[in-house]
């Protein structure tokens, strides 16, 4: 608890995309609670203005207190210089509880160093397995479970992954923090993003294609093998591709062209502008999973590039297919997602099972 404001304080790790979207809700959320001090911390994991800052100013998020600056480094030494920086960070801000989202190496980095800190830790978007290892997403994933003290389900079936894998303390389905994310935002966006103007797009004529995920930006071959994908599909209508950094690097150290008959390349967009692109198109090819969910919540079918997806509601429910597979199942609504407050929920079970049982155990600083 911050001694003079009397409020409990919560540390915040965010440093991807992914993670600003997911903390937003929660933020407003914190902001509007009168017992609540969220401090975010930035690793500096994507670092980009259009991957980056430009998520705090469009969306309204406080600048984050703490600016690690770590990016362009490999895992384990983005991790290990994570970890430390995070470390130092916590023990000046003496949290009451860590908040980690989804699956990068910054959550991995947050979730290491409240655990060895015995600082209790909160992991949204708990319990997701894609089942593949090769993935560094699934190791960040399965850690950061193990060390979890609270962990906020998405799904059923994240709730039984983890249930699978013996973790059944402090486990809650809170539903999908992406859907309170994309009902704050849709309107806004459509408000303020003038991107399908700029862009001379008529609405649900146009694809969009992402591609940013190490196990298809590595391998020279899978990298060619997708783009040769991304081609085929654009013969069918023009894709947008907005091109996240690694995959451009990718390409120029394979000698391999982005430009191709009917793919726009353009440089990653901001949020609102990638919203109002997502909600105005027919089609969404990607390998990102918050991307997946996001196409669901505006009602576009997707094509995932990749041999297996964690959100495997999308494939049952008929809005999602893996790119090797060539139909999509009969379409459905997805339920399991929850109403839009997730957020909501998450502030009460920090204030049931940390701010409550500190107060229990006569912790007040």
């Amino acid at each position: 608890m911050n001694a003079k404001s009397g409020k409990t304080r919560i540390c915040t790790v965010v440093g991807a995309r992914p993670q600003f979207i997911k903390a937003f809700p929660l933020s407003r959320a914190f902001a509007a609670a009168p017992d609540f001090e969220e401090v975010l911390i930035h690793t500096g994991q994507h670092f980009d203005t259009n991957m980056s800052q430009i998520f705090f100013s469009e969306l309204g998020i406080p600048p984050p207190k703490h600016q690690l600056n770590i990016h362009s480094g490999s895992h384990g030494a983005m991790t290990g210089q994570m970890l430390e920086a995070i470390e130092r960070v916590l023990v000046i801000e003496n949290p009451a509880v860590v908040i980690v989202f989804g699956d990068t190496d910054s959550t991995l980095a947050g979730a290491l160093a409240a655990a060895k800190l015995c600082v209790p830790l909160a992991h949204v978007e708990a319990g997701l397995r894609s089942f593949n290892r090769r993935m560094p997403e699934e190791i960040n994933r399965v850690v950061t479970d193990h060390v979890s003290d609270l962990l906020l389900c998405p799904t059923t079936a994240s709730v039984e992954n983890l249930a699978g894998e013996g973790i059944v303390k402090g486990v809650h389905n809170v539903g999908d923090i992406m859907v309170d994310s994309t009902r704050l935002v849709t309107g806004i966006a459509a408000k303020h993003s003038t991107v399908i103007t700029e862009l001379g797009l008529t609405p649900k004529s146009y694809g969009i294609a992402t591609v940013h995920r190490q196990e298809n930006t590595d391998d020279a071959a899978l990298l060619a093998a997708v783009l040769d994908f991304l081609e085929a599909k654009a013969r069918e209508r023009p894709l947008v591709f907005p091109v996240h950094p690694r995959t451009r690097r990718a390409t120029q150290a394979a000698k391999l062209k982005l430009e191709r008959p009917g793919i726009r390349v353009i440089d990653p967009l901001g949020y609102l502008d990638m919203c109002q692109l997502l909600h105005n198109a027919a089609l969404l090819i990607t390998d990102s999973g918050g991307l997946q969910k996001e196409a669901y919540f505006h009602r576009v079918p997707c094509v995932t590039l990749r041999s297996e997806t964690e959100w495997v509601e999308t494939v049952d429910c008929g809005w999602n297919r893996l790119w090797a597979e060539k139909n999509y199942r009969p379409r459905r609504d997805i339920a399991e997602y929850g109403d839009g407050h997730a957020a909501e929920r998450i502030l009460n079970i920090l204030r049931s099972e940390i701010v409550e049982t500190r107060a229990g155990q006569g912790v007040t600083a």
